[in-house]
């Protein structure tokens, strides 16, 4: 780019490639891993529950208080000043309706372990929990408590602060939609380094594992229902044949996107899961399960506190820990990148309040609600004699589901209905999970576009065969052992993302601050001082009735816009701050003055036509378009919902001036408030680390 003041640049067209260091050093590692487990199964069977027992006895208190520490945390952010910050531009709206957000959340973040775990874990907890007996009511609530407690709130904290982190950091301030990005704050551009390849690598791993977990536990629930509808053999061999058949179908709904493939397929599942839930709520004592489920959510926020501290010091069964809530704290950490990340790319233009509470709240009611209905009917069959079905559902987790449905009327059809649950959710966790790999091992145009349907494929045979080596590598303790290995990396990630996310978002209340206490910005820029008052007033009037067509919006960038910005930028660069001005042509044209302030955030000024459909009340000739043009000002948050219509090119400046003034002003309160520490990046930034990134590759 050229350094003159008044050179205008256009910019070329970014193209999406590979991230080659994060690429190959994870692929590389985790198939070198997955041909270890698959060849030498014993092996590594025994180190992978070696490094277990370590990480259990070192670092078990560690992941009871982080997942704490995380949900806290998300929770303050949500209900603070912070909570009204919006993920994405000040002008952008959410991309999807509600009820389709909840679907999908739902879909990516639990999925087939809800089928998996929920008659399993309520009659595990029941018969086998350290402080239990499977004798009474007692036992019964003790055992749904401990239920709620693993697929509760706790969990989701995780997957909020992740997703609320990237979409901050990518969708209001422009880095890629990575983990590394949320560490900006604190590492500066040194994120594009050995630093932020390594944060992102343990993010790819840990979300593999996490995945490959979660297909390999719904693998053998499949085989068993498989075996019980039509007397496929429950084997290596069919397991190994599921999950090829799920990577086909989940790299082809990948292929399609967001948008079509994984939300329609997330609307199906969630339908298809009230359904079965309402099936047994109707079919079995609904009275009693509604007490039940009242029942079950006051015990759960009464004892929440205690639950979430009991260590077991003076008497730790270490068996039980490590099968249930180390297990679920870990894998709810390695999942955490996957599903942020995936929350991200459906969040952006949501308020950070709205985030917080939609993540936290929507899934959690849906988890109580069906774990409740289905715990409580699974534990009520064992209290009434049916101690061979408890003995099986525990022992055998992935037959506990259709053994349970059994003892319900239309069994042969919830089983039908059940199965195909079984495979939608695979196909939603393999689609997601290869779309965010592909996605956080690539340099991205831009946050909301995808990485190649190429790699897209390529990740969901990865994942796949990742799971099948666990399989072979002992089972379901073997990707239990995993996920808790694995999750402990990441979890030293989270707390920089956490500070990372904390600092920036002072920064952003700073720039608020700053632009409240300072003069009105754009209404100087309104009045015509050259014209009589009796001109000025009739002269509002023509701006308020002005609809400019395409070709006027391009004359007033030309001709009115760009010698405001060029006069504004030479005179700063005279007195040392370089500002240049770029533009986009086309059917979408800009023009953006860029003010670059060494070590602090760049002022930015755009001014972009944007279009709307013609009043009624306006004539205009067929051949004319239908639309009409906005020129609307945006600063680097975004729109700032006023039209520059009618302005000269003096008022035109007099705006951009007003504006300066207001970042000149946060850049004086930001650094007396945080003493020359590293300010917020802006997309200034992202520019030269793409850059950066180019000349390291």
């Amino acid at each position: 780019m050229n350094d003159s003041a008044t050179d205008s640049v256009e910019q070329e067209p970014a193209k999406d490639r590979i991230n080659p260091v994060v690429f190959y050093a994870s692929a590389i590692g985790i198939v070198v891993f997955a041909l270890w487990a698959m060849v030498f199964s014993d092996q590594a069977g025994s180190v992978i529950n070696a490094a277990l027992a370590w990480i259990s006895n070192t670092f078990g208190w560690f992941y009871f208080l982080a997942v704490l520490v995380y949900l806290g945390f998300v929770i303050f952010i949500g209900f603070s000043k912070y909570g009204k910050i919006r993920l994405g531009p000040d002008h952008s709206k959410p991309e999807f309706g509600l009820l389709t957000w909840a679907a999908m959340l739902f879909s990516a973040g639990i999925g087939i372990d809800l089928l998996f775990f929920c008659v399993s874990e309520p009659v595990t907890q029941f018969l086998a929990a350290p402080d239990v007996q499977g004798e009474g009511v007692a036992d019964a609530r003790r055992a749904m408590q401990y239920t709620f407690l693993h697929w509760g709130i706790s969990g989701w904290g995780v997957y909020t602060l992740v997703g609320m982190a990237l979409a901050f950091f990518s969708y209001r301030h422009g880095l890629p939609l990575t983990i590394r990005s949320a560490l900006f704050p604190i590492f500066g551009k040194r994120i594009y380094g050995p630093i932020g390849h390594t944060v992102d690598i343990a993010a790819v791993l840990g979300t593999v594992f996490g995945i490959a977990t979660s297909l390999g536990i719904g693998i053998i629930q499949l085989n068993y229902g498989l075996n019980y509808m039509f007397g496929i053999p429950d084997s290596v061999i069919t397991q190994a044949a599921l999950a090829v058949i799920i990577v086909v179908f989940a790299a082809i709904s990948a292929a399609t996107g967001v948008e079509r493939g994984i939300r329609r397929l997330s609307e199906f599942n969630m339908l298809l899961a009230l359904g079965v839930v309402l099936f047994v709520l109707f079919a079995g004592d609904t009275v009693f399960l509604l007490n039940a489920f009242v029942l079950n959510v006051g015990d759960y926020l009464s004892e929440f506190i205690g639950l979430s501290f009991n260590t077991f010091a003076f008497d730790q069964p270490t068996e039980w820990l490590n099968g249930w809530t180390l297990f679920f704290w870990a894998w709810w950490i390695a999942w955490g990148p996957f599903v942020g990340l995936f929350l991200a790319r459906i969040s952006r233009g949501r308020t950070i309040g709205e985030f917080v509470a939609g993540t936290l709240i929507l899934p959690m009611v849906f988890m109580m609600i069906w774990m409740s209905i289905m715990g409580n009917s699974a534990i009520e069959m064992v209290m009434g004699g049916a101690s061979a079905f408890g003995q099986e559902a525990m022992n055998n987790p992935g037959s506990s589901i259709y053994l349970f449905l059994q003892n319900l009327p239309l069994s042969g059809i919830t089983t039908v209905a059940v199965t195909i649950l079984a495979i939608v959710f695979f196909v939603t966790s393999g689609d997601s999970g290869s779309l965010v790999l592909s996605n956080f091992t690539s340099i991205l145009k831009d946050a909301n576009s995808d990485a190649p349907v190429w790699m897209r494929v390529l990740w969901a045979a990865i994942i796949g065969g990742l799971t099948l080596a666990l399989l072979l590598a002992g089972g379901l303790s073997a990707l239990q052992s995993a996920v808790v290995v694995m999750g402990l990396p990441f979890s030293i990630v989270l707390f920089l993302m956490m500070a990372g996310l904390f600092k920036a978002l002072r920064v952003e209340a700073m720039k608020e601050e700053a632009h409240r206490k300072s003069l009105p910005g754009y209404l100087s820029g309104r009045i015509r001082e050259d014209k009589p008052t009796h001109e000025s007033w009739r002269h509002r009037i023509a701006r308020a009735t002005s609809f400019p067509t395409h070709k006027q919006a391009v004359r007033f960038l030309e001709e009115t816009a760009r010698p405001a910005m060029e006069e504004i930028a030479g005179v700063l660069s005279e007195r040392q701050l370089p500002a240049d001005i770029e533009s986009g042509g086309g059917d979408d044209p800009w023009l953006r003055l860029n003010v670059r302030i060494e070590a602090q955030q760049d002022f930015t000024y755009e001014i972009k036509p944007e279009p709307y459909a013609i009043p009624a009340f306006v004539r205009r000739p067929q051949s004319q378009d239908s639309r009409y043009y906005r020129l609307e000002a945006h600063l680097f948050e975004g729109s700032q919902g006023y039209d520059l219509v009618g302005y000269t090119r003096a008022q035109v400046v007099e705006d951009i001036l007003d504006h300066f003034e207001r970042h000149m002003h946060f850049l004086h309160t930001q650094r007396a408030a945080m003493g020359g520490r590293t300010p917020m990046p802006d997309e200034n930034t992202q520019d030269q680390s793409q850059h950066d990134q180019e000349d390291e590759t």
